[in-house]
């Protein structure tokens, strides 16, 4: 893959998994000298939170983490499939609802399941949606996020995408 390498991360309304996803792995290439080679975004399949700040009991669970949400949600749009060289899903119901969208094989081989890169995930494909959740689900999504980026940034880096 060559650098700039363009990800996007996408959950369903873009306001708790994807903005954490696209901050955590921002930071993890800031901090390894690396931001100059990639473009890093999120967005929603969903158009329910379009404009908004990430979901403030998110943002404060992030931000005990060291990390700050300060993107605003966006939709998906078929565009962004020409655009970016990694589209990420949150979930299956997500990763289901892009390869809907995407009108080539090209387009369909971009998208992956986030939990693909979580060494630890033992099987489970899906990173939870805390929304409808306690706040120790906000903490738990932080905690697959920085496990998967931190692996999806050491594959990019080694050439292994």
């Amino acid at each position: 893959m060559n650098f700039p390498v363009k990800v996007v991360f996408v959950c369903l309304g873009n306001i708790c998994r994807s903005p954490t996803a696209e901050a955590v792995f921002q930071d993890m290439a800031h901090k390894r000298g690396v931001a100059d080679k990639f473009e890093i975004d999120s967005a929603g399949v969903g158009n329910w939170h379009v404009g908004d700040r990430p979901d403030y009991r998110q943002a404060h669970a992030a931000e005990q983490r060291g990390y700050r949400l300060d993107s605003f949600a966006r939709q998906i749009k078929k565009s962004d499939f020409d655009h970016y060289d990694l589209i990420l899903s949150m979930d299956q119901s997500v990763h289901d609802s892009l390869i809907g969208m995407a009108k080539t094989e090209t387009h369909r081989a971009k998208i992956k399941l986030f939990r693909e890169f979580d060494p630890d995930s033992k099987g489970e494909k899906e990173v939870p949606d805390p929304y409808y959740g306690g706040p120790e689900g906000f903490g738990e999504v932080i905690s697959i996020v920085e496990r998967g980026c931190r692996n999806l940034l050491e594959q990019i880096l080694v050439g292994e995408i």
